[in-house]
């Protein structure tokens, strides 16, 4: 059984769907809040799908980000002790945000720019920057650059790839597939 071939013919099929930028912007935006699925799972395709649009998914993915960053930014200032705590702590992301903290105390706004490569959701730096109370201009301009030269990078593979990309990735996907589930577990188990 190909599940990740499937999965992959099932996200090219959504990523020409009439309105597939607004359920990547919508993804976008709750990813930097709390959506557990990055959004370069539906950026990727749907620059492989429309070449041509790519540029344009990018700029979307970038903006409704940095629209959820300022959201999650903003529960981290006004709501973490009284509803976002409790629920970091059930899903897991406690050491996360211990990690994220530390290292906004160390490496100062630098953080979020670098957060847009990190293993470290999105989402853990916005509400953390937020609980820190960090200056909102520097959050803002490191959210764009960050977040916009990562997706930014997405597209660009994408489009330059084209057809011959799209090919490709549909040769590997199972073998991508299960290795990023291989990493995922491994990384569980040694970060645990």
């Amino acid at each position: 059984m190909r599940i990740f071939q499937y999965c992959y013919d099932r996200a090219m099929l959504w990523a020409r769907h009439k309105h597939a930028q607004y359920y990547l912007g919508g993804m976008s935006f709750a990813e930097s809040v709390f959506f557990p699925v990055p959004p370069d799972v539906m950026l990727a395709p749907m620059a492989l799908a429309k070449p041509d649009r790519a540029w344009h998914y990018a700029l979307l993915t970038t903006l409704c980000s940095v629209l959820g960053g300022i959201a999650g930014f903003l529960l981290g200032l006004l709501a973490f002790e009284s509803m976002l705590q409790p629920i970091i702590e059930n899903m897991g992301y406690q050491a996360k945000l211990e990690q994220a903290i530390s290292w906004f105390e160390h490496y100062g706004v630098w953080v979020v720019f670098v957060a847009g490569f990190s293993p470290i959701p999105y989402k853990v730096f916005t509400i953390s920057a937020g609980v820190l109370q960090m200056a909102f201009l520097p959050f803002l301009l490191a959210s764009a650059i960050g977040r916009g030269m990562r997706f930014f990078l997405v597209a660009a593979l994408m489009r330059w790839g084209g057809a011959r990309m799209e090919a490709k990735m549909r040769e590997y996907v199972e073998i991508l597939g299960w290795g990023t589930v291989i990493l995922a577990i491994a990384a569980y188990l040694i970060l645990r």
